[in-house]
């Protein structure tokens, strides 16, 4: 299981084999949910990952031919790999 789907998978109900696109398509299809049936718990799991959410209202408001749901699963994605990559670097130090 790689690092990124470890991390993620502290939000999600996850396979432990699941392809970088295949992670995607499952985020985006619950994100497709959380939008339209339970705003505050995709409020609690963006700011839990700790989303910029200047940057996501941005990446929104510009968005062309992405679905919300698809904007917000790769903005939570890009977050988790940043801290993957931090935790790398200062684990080697």
């Amino acid at each position: 299981m790689t690092s990124l789907i470890k991390i993620v998978s502290k939000d999600f109900d996850l396979p432990e084999s699941i392809s970088d696109s295949q992670l995607r398509d499952a985020l985006v299809k619950t994100f497709e949910y959380l939008v339209d049936d339970d705003f505050q718990k995709l409020l609690q799991i963006l700011y839990k990952a700790d989303v910029d959410q200047y940057k996501l209202k941005e990446l929104l408001e510009h968005a062309e031919g992405k679905s919300t749901a698809e904007i917000i699963a790769d903005a939570y994605i890009e977050r988790q790999q940043a801290k993957v990559e931090t935790w790398k670097k200062y684990s080697q130090a």
